[in-house]
């Protein structure tokens, strides 16, 4: 079976218009951006086997769409401020490349255990000449602290273990942000029961042309968050 054609001009129109329905305005160069990062992982895919899809059509939808679909709602919780942001198990650089693309005033840096996926970002980000993207290879509990403003994981772990492994990366007021299908119900029962952190609200997101349900699941520190309620 021969890998499905790449056909920019098509997915340039779908995705602007994708990018129109969620309410982020990315201009020409910012969408070229993100069908060139995603022309570069169909690419690597074929000897490094950065995602299990394969077909264009689905990986525009089920990974740069579907990351861009979180960008509104984290920059409306930043207020506009330039932050910044680690993407925890990021794989081939899933949503950090996308963050990075869609918000150059965003430092994001995405640490994955698997040193060909880091490689790959750290490639796109070279090609791309973007300067507030990094990559580490490494174990997010060995990384050295990172003091960042938003943790963020995609498919990474339980809210538990997301919360135990990479909750001291983040600053003093700031988030665990945690991609999700359905509502985790029973994770965040769990989270709620072991103290620390709490979850303190769940977004659903919408993204376009997919019927799968997708929300944002976050939590702060508990403490933190009591002390600024009194």
């Amino acid at each position: 079976m021969t890998d499905a054609p790449f056909n920019g001009g098509v997915f340039a129109d779908k995705l602007a218009a994708d990018c129109a329905t969620l309410r982020l305005p990315l201009n020409n160069i910012q969408i070229d951006r993100l069908l060139n990062y995603l022309a570069q992982m169909l690419r690597w895919n074929r000897t490094y086997n950065l995602t299990a899809i394969r077909e264009p059509e689905q990986m525009l939808l089920h990974h740069i769409v579907d990351s861009l679909a979180v960008v509104p709602e984290l920059a409306q919780h930043l207020q506009g401020k330039p932050a910044r942001i680690l993407d925890v198990g990021s794989g081939g650089g899933l949503p950090g490349v996308v963050l990075a693309i869609a918000k150059p005033d965003w430092e994001v840096c995405c640490v994955d255990a698997v040193e060909k996926k880091t490689s790959f970002v750290r490639h796109i980000a070279s090609v791309q000449g973007l300067k507030n993207l990094s990559a580490v290879h490494s174990r997010v509990e060995d990384l050295a602290l990172t003091n960042s403003d938003i943790v963020i994981s995609r498919a990474f772990a339980s809210l538990q273990d997301f919360a135990a492994l990479a909750g001291r990366h983040v600053r003093q007021g700031g988030s665990l942000v945690a991609m999700k299908g359905h509502p985790p119900e029973e994770e965040i029962t769990t989270v709620r029961d072991q103290g620390e952190w709490r979850v303190n609200g769940v977004t659903p997101l919408y993204v376009p042309r997919l019927s799968a349900r997708r929300c944002l699941v976050w939590m702060d520190r508990g403490d933190v968050a009591q002390e600024g309620e009194a």
